[in-house]
């Protein structure tokens, strides 16, 4: 049962809280693992998810094993770009969702892995086996998942820490008026429409670095690295400078300038981590997809 002590700057969060955290599980999630009494603080089982933590405390989490029969293998396309006994680096095409949820019973990244890998963590649930991270689902690139809960605690460890590298192609729309620049931005959901994030007081931090790669016909590419990882977060980000990514049906205009189909033109195309039990740097690149590529040939000077 992994655990975790509580440093000084952890005291005075609810639990329910910190697992989240922690172990990147959604609150409700969270919050049912505690009422099941699957956690433990100093050795005593807490059922209250909004317990309020102290410096030095230890806070354990049993986690049950993912039941696998609950979703089914498909033979879907994504590509494993490497794995291991510990992880898997996986490149999910644009148009698929990561994980089931509501609306999207199958046909999810999570149903071609358990097709093509030889296990799971079971630490993101039974909907969300080896699942450490998403992107959207009209984002393409690469991803890493687990295949052990000792990976993913690892994994999910650096994602808090922001060691991760992410970093993403995209054409926006208009042109910039500076060559690179940093966006600072807290980012959380809308205050009126609750399927949209947006910049609030009360967001999440989040900081995005672009630098511009080529100017196109009323467009740019640009490069975005993530030094957080917030939900939309490079498009809403961009969107707040005035350029929003091409493409994107909830950021950009009603009005498109070009007619894109498919969702946003935005490509994970680097990932870097430090390997779990090798200590070794791990760095993966991929091209974007066939359309992607249309759209930057297509706007070129």
């Amino acid at each position: 049962m992994p655990g975790w002590k509580i440093e000084e700057g952890s005291a005075g969060v609810r639990l329910d809280v910190f697992l989240a955290e922690v172990v990147d599980l959604t609150r409700s999630r969270t919050e049912k693992l505690i009422r099941d009494g699957r956690a433990e603080v100093d050795g005593k089982r807490v059922t209250k998810p909004g317990t309020t933590l102290k410096a030095g405390q230890w806070v354990e989490l049993q986690i049950p094993e993912v039941k696998s029969v609950e979703l089914m293998p498909q033979d879907l396309p994504i590509r494993v770009i490497y794995q291991d006994s510990d992880l898997a680096v996986v490149y999910k095409p644009s148009g698929m969702v990561v994980h089931p949820a509501a609306g999207n019973p199958d046909g999810t990244m999570v149903n071609a892995l358990m097709m093509k890998l030889d296990g799971l963590s079971g630490i993101g649930g039974e909907m969300r086996p080896g699942i450490v991270h998403r992107i959207d689902k009209d984002t393409s690139g690469l991803l890493f998942v687990a295949k052990n809960d000792k990976s993913h605690l690892f994994l999910s460890e650096q994602i808090k820490e922001h060691t991760v590298q992410r970093a993403y192609l995209s054409i926006l729309i208009g042109r910039l008026k500076e060559p690179e620049g940093d966006v600072h931005g807290p980012i959380g959901r809308h205050p009126v429409d609750r399927k949209k994030m947006a910049i609030v007081p009360n967001g999440k931090e989040a900081h995005t670095h672009y630098r511009v790669l080529e100017e196109l016909r009323g467009a740019t590419l640009i490069e975005a690295r993530l030094t957080t990882g917030r939900t939309h977060q490079i498009r809403v980000h961009m969107a707040s400078l005035g350029h929003p990514v091409l493409g994107d049906p909830v950021y950009g205009p009603k009005k498109s300038p070009y007619p894109v189909e498919g969702g946003q033109l935005l490509h994970a195309f680097r990932l870097g981590f430090i390997h779990p039990t090798t200590g070794e740097t791990m760095l993966f690149e991929a091209p974007p997809e066939d359309r992607f590529e249309y759209w930057r040939k297509k706007l070129k000077q």
